[in-house]
């Protein structure tokens, strides 16, 4: 499925749900993002954070309108706990269904996003790593000359934060030198298409959601 499409489709399922109190939808749709994610080869590491996520706010409100809530409505809980769990899921269904490149490349070609923005924030997502990297080269460094330093430290992130002024400066060296300039028109590489049955599949899957509003009881 196009990565925007889909996109498209989460959002438009989380939007729809966040103005609806209806606990039997929300355990359909779970169960279909479920099915999906399982098809996708859902690791059970990858399915219990999906799971652990949403415990503790779900807890929360569970009592807080349960418990104390006007007319004690534990099945308006439950509903609330419910909808935590279709937003984690269908987060899920984004992340680890679709690629942050093939995402960007689609923003850029079906969305038309600006090249900047699209290519800014892959860079950005994809130096997360190398920044993890060199937080702890830091405090290894650090400890070698009997400093320790926090994670609350300032020392540790001004460090960091002059590492990452110089990527940047890096980075757009690199992107000049393979071609990029801002504001002309690009080619690419790897064509994003949208097919008719994205549009298919969208459309379907939003009436086949209001149907199941209207049909079941809340």
């Amino acid at each position: 499925m196009n990565p925007s499409i889909k996109l498209l489709l989460l959002l438009l399922i989380s939007l729809e749900i966040s103005f609806t109190n209806q606990l039997y939808v929300n355990l359909i749709l779970i169960v279909c993002l479920l099915v999906v994610l399982l098809c996708h080869h859902l690791t059970w590491r990858r399915f219990i954070w999906l799971m652990l996520i949403p415990v503790i706010p779900g807890l929360a409100v569970l009592i807080t309108i349960g418990g104390y809530g006007p007319g004690h409505s534990w099945l308006t809980g439950w509903s609330m706990v419910s909808r935590f769990y279709v937003y984690v899921f269908a987060g899920g269904v984004m992340t680890f269904t679709t690629s942050t490149l093939t995402l960007a490349r689609s923003l850029e070609q079906n969305c038309h996003l600006p090249s900047k923005f699209a290519y800014g924030t892959l860079a950005a997502l994809n130096i997360l790593p190398r920044i993890k990297r060199t937080v702890i080269s830091i405090r290894v460094a650090g400890r070698m000359r009997g400093i320790n330093l926090h994670w609350w430290s300032p020392i540790l992130y001004f460090k960091a934060i002059l590492s990452a002024i110089r990527w940047s400066d890096q980075l757009a060296q690199a992107m000049e030198t393979h071609g990029f300039r801002e504001g002309q028109p690009r080619t690419f590489a790897v064509q994003i298409p949208i097919s008719w049955s994205d549009w298919a599949i969208l459309i379907t899957s939003i009436i086949i959601l209001q149907v199941l509003l209207i049909a079941l009881p809340q």
